[in-house]
């Protein structure tokens, strides 16, 4: 299985028929602007379960889809940067990561195995940024935000990164700006959480750090987990 983010592409402008002929079954939200999120799987069909968090009928922005795909539910989600610190950029921030928040307690409390993937835009701890203070002010470090993060780690869920690589410095975005590539000068964004349910069978988890240095690259390298999801737990509810 396969999470994007930041698409950039109308829904209409998915393109759906070239993953087919790659071997990709696809589900997307699509968005004109900086948005867009998609969910791609070989050998499965995704059943989309939900686009978009419970709790605002008036956000319109292109940012969570969930699927089942294989007996197993994914979400793919890309969350608010909210820069600049004062003002309604950062307030959706954090009220997004609120939303996320009481519906992954939903999830669960469901039982049913689940796996959060994507651009969560917050640096959780220190050692997950190289040493600076040129983002000391930035909403990705903020201790509003690293304390949003936190809440949903409490819940139960297992960083996968972290988790496999509990002592090591590992990043996954890299700015375009200030050779910081070159500098090896990164900041660890984008997460893998997965269920308690989900976690014996978490077998290695790391980032793709050589394609940040491909010609063209994005400045996020992929991250990802393996798991072994051919007998998930279930919890019992109550």
């Amino acid at each position: 299985m396969v999470c994007l983010q930041e698409l950039k592409a109308e829904q209409r402008s998915f393109p759906e028929t070239e993953l087919r002929g790659a071997g990709y079954h696809a589900v997307w939200l699509g968005q004109r602007t900086w948005n867009g999120v998609a969910i791609l799987a070989r050998d499965a069909e995704p059943v989309v379960t939900r686009t978009g968090l419970p709790g605002d009928a008036a956000d319109t922005q292109a940012r969570y889809i969930e699927a089942a795909v294989g007996g197993v539910i994914i979400a793919s989600l890309y969350a608010p940067n909210g820069n600049p610190r004062s003002g309604p950029k950062f307030d959706y921030k954090l009220a997004w990561m609120e939303r996320l928040r009481a519906h992954a307690a939903g999830l669960l409390e469901a039982g049913v195995p689940v796996a959060l993937a994507g651009d969560f835009n917050i640096v959780p701890e220190e050692r997950d940024i190289y040493p600076t203070r040129s983002w000391s002010d930035d909403v990705l470090v903020r201790p509003e935000s690293r304390a949003s993060f936190r809440r949903l780690l409490d819940q139960g869920w297992i960083d996968a990164i972290r988790a496999k690589h509990p002592a090591d410095t590992i990043y996954t975005f890299w700015d375009y700006k200030r050779d910081r590539w070159a500098r090896d000068a990164g900041l660890r964004l984008d997460h893998l959480l997965v269920a308690p349910s989900l976690a014996p069978g978490l077998t290695d988890a790391n980032v793709d750090k050589f394609v940040r240095g491909q010609e063209g690259a994005s400045d996020h390298a992929p991250a990802w987990a393996e798991l072994d999801i051919s007998q998930p737990k279930r919890r019992k509810r109550g």
